[in-house]
């Protein structure tokens, strides 16, 4: 009977506790409240405001005229290269001495330079020739003559009724290997150097790269433009340059064909200007970074206001009822029944037994 009523005391109570915990689960989740750092309220809304686009406007303005400035500050460096590498091209010439000595190396100033050398031409012997040049769509080859200079190769060529000086002074003083022109094969008479003494004006070039077959060289036709190469095949000494013949004084007649010099390498100038212009460039991308920067710190840190909401308000969370265990029904029985024994046993009467 004590079991019974237990079960039907707390069996209500319980029931009513869980269908209240349950309500509260089912209001908390139809109703999310915005979390401090803004994360049920998404960024791209707080940047939609009028305050964070007039912003971004004004960033923006800003950022267009510094990208600006930085293509202004390109190309002036662009300008100032065009015209410095134009001018290495077409300066008046100077004498190759000037530049470097004829056991120094080619130094980068000088490639591309105009320069004017004065001597003798080396013998037909040693001659040499580059092979695979086109002239016009034509595959020919590039003479390349050895011009053996005087100690001075600032003097005027001579006349020709001049007798020549000493050769052996002249190759003591070394030797500049001229590529004079083009021609159609290595027998043509237009490649037979002229004798006496000459004036050439020119432009200095480099070795090309290593020949991609690798052959060494057993002839006098080769396959690329190489000091490296050709300073085994002569006994003076060679400077580490080409001169590409643009004109020679007195000039030959019937010579091979006058090629075009090569391009002259890039001068870079004004590389100031470069960095100005990287300069401006990272202060727009800055200006851009900062408003972001600020706009998901606002963000994070105000929480917006909610709007009028159609969702009903969500009821109180109910607190769970606390139950407390009745007293154990069979534990009072007891107490009675023990409470009634002892007032129903008649006591011993000790009178008596005396």
């Amino acid at each position: 009977m004590s079991s019974a009523f237990s079960a039907a005391t707390c069996s209500p109570l319980l029931q009513h506790g869980e269908a209240a915990n349950r309500s509260a689960l089912v209001n908390a989740s139809a109703d999310p409240t915005p979390d401090a750092d803004g994360g049920a309220y998404p960024l791209w809304r707080t940047a939609l405001t009028l305050r964070w686009l007039s912003l971004l406007a004004v960033v923006l303005a800003v950022a267009g005229v510094m990208i600006t400035l930085g293509v202004w500050q390109y190309d002036v460096y662009e300008s100032k290269t065009a015209s410095a590498t134009a001018q290495r091209a077409t300066a008046p010439p100077v004498p190759l001495k000037t530049l470097f000595a004829v056991n120094e190396g080619l130094p980068a100033k000088a490639v591309g330079r105009r320069v004017s050398v004065s001597g003798t031409w080396g013998p037909a012997a040693d001659q040499m020739f580059v092979a695979d040049r086109q002239q016009d769509g034509r595959d020919g080859f590039w003479v390349i003559t050895p011009l053996m200079l005087s100690p001075d190769s600032t003097e005027s060529a001579e006349s020709p009724d001049t007798p020549p000086t000493n050769p052996a002074a002249d190759k003591a003083s070394g030797a500049v290997l001229v590529v004079r022109g083009w021609v159609a094969t290595p027998t043509d008479p237009a490649a037979a150097p002229p004798s006496g003494r000459v004036d050439v004006v020119g432009s200095v070039i480099a070795s090309e790269a290593q020949d991609s077959s690798g052959a060494a060289a057993n002839s006098r036709i080769l396959p690329s433009l190489r000091i490296p190469t050709m300073v085994h095949l002569v006994d003076y000494q060679l400077y580490d340059a080409f001169v590409v013949q643009s004109s020679a004084t007195p000039p030959v007649a019937n010579g091979p064909i006058t090629i075009p010099p090569p391009a002259p390498p890039t001068d870079h100038a004004g590389l100031r200007n470069v960095a100005y212009a990287v300069q401006w460039w990272i202060f727009a991308a800055f200006a851009l970074f900062m408003w972001l920067r600020m706009l998901i710190d606002t963000h994070r840190t105000t929480r917006p206001t909610p709007g009028p909401s159609t969702t009903p308000p969500a009821a109180a969370t109910p607190q769970t009822a606390t139950i407390d265990s009745p007293p154990d029904a069979t534990s009072d029985a007891h107490a009675r029944s023990d409470a009634d024994s002892a007032a129903v046993t008649p006591q011993p009467d000790r009178g008596a037994r005396l």
